[in-house]
């Protein structure tokens, strides 16, 4: 008995062995090593998204998502090089090699876990609101029946605006060009993340404006290393990055910083990774 039963262990360790090497050749890490030997990391970033990720006066990139990326590629021990990236061109982009990773503004979706390797725990989350004038008086989604509403290429949630409330969306390229229909009053409201939204509307450039309906489709942030490294070495590190953010309240203190608005999702998560013993 006591020999079946050492036999029946040493198997399932050879099988377990065995599993991990050939879940490790799977395992080529030729991103992660190729940041390494050149010392450098190329991270795809919004240019376009304050405070989370803009240029300022000097043309710099800057914001709360720019501060995240100074932080791995510090850590890392690498110099960084970032590339503006869209909605409409950041999965390409990290699919073709002409970034190494990247960290802007992007909604964790099934679909887009296909394509990229969205890595765990999120690090933020938003959800679907509209900027628009205070005179139209707007309150609820299904005011937006029938009219023209501005949203930006790549939005999963333009297809959801027009779908169940029937607004005619025009999609722009970038932010600027939809936010100018609006002042231009192409449209009644600019449908986007409510996190932007508030961005705007603190900022001074938007006195007139107002964010009135309730949220939906509030949606975690993902960043993504390239999928064939999502559980290998570089998906693995960004993962427990991510994890350091939360506990350490990391990005609570960026919030602060950049004059975000506090969310309850920072707030959950850094006590659902606290350390124990503290």
């Amino acid at each position: 008995m006591i020999i079946k039963k050492l036999v029946l262990t040493a198997a399932t360790a050879a099988m377990m062995i065995s599993s991990a090497s050939s879940y490790a050749a799977q395992c080529t890490n030729d991103t992660w090593n190729k940041v390494m030997s050149s010392g450098k990391l190329i991270v795809g970033v919004k240019a376009d998204y304050k405070p989370w990720a803009y240029r300022n006066s000097n043309g710099e990139l800057v914001g709360m998502e720019i501060d995240m990326v100074k932080e791995v590629a510090a850590t890392m021990g690498v110099k960084l090089e970032l590339v503006p990236v869209q909605s409409s061109n950041r999965m390409q982009f990290l699919e073709q090699g002409k970034i190494n990773m990247m960290i802007a503004t992007m909604s964790d979706r099934p679909d887009r876990r296909k394509l990229v390797g969205i890595t765990q725990p999120n690090y933020y989350t938003s959800g679907t609101n509209l900027l628009a004038p205070k005179a139209l008086k707007l309150k609820n989604w299904e005011d937006l029946r029938g009219k023209p509403v501005c949203g930006k290429q790549g939005a999963f949630y333009n297809k959801n605006v027009s779908e169940r409330y029937g607004a005619n969306v025009s999609a722009f390229i970038g932010n600027a060009e939809a936010k100018q229909a609006l002042r231009d009053k192409k449209c009644v409201g600019f449908v986007y993340d409510d996190s932007s939204i508030m961005a705007d509307l603190v900022s001074g450039d938007w006195d007139n404006f107002e964010m009135p309906m309730p949220t939906e489709d509030d949606n975690p942030w993902g960043l993504a290393v390239p999928i064939a490294e999502k559980d290998c070495i570089f998906g693995q590190f960004m993962s427990g990055m991510t994890y350091n953010w939360h506990q350490s309240g990391k990005l609570i203190e960026l919030e602060k910083k950049w004059g975000i608005q506090s969310t309850s999702y920072l707030k959950n998560q850094k006590e659902r990774f606290a350390d124990w013993i503290q």
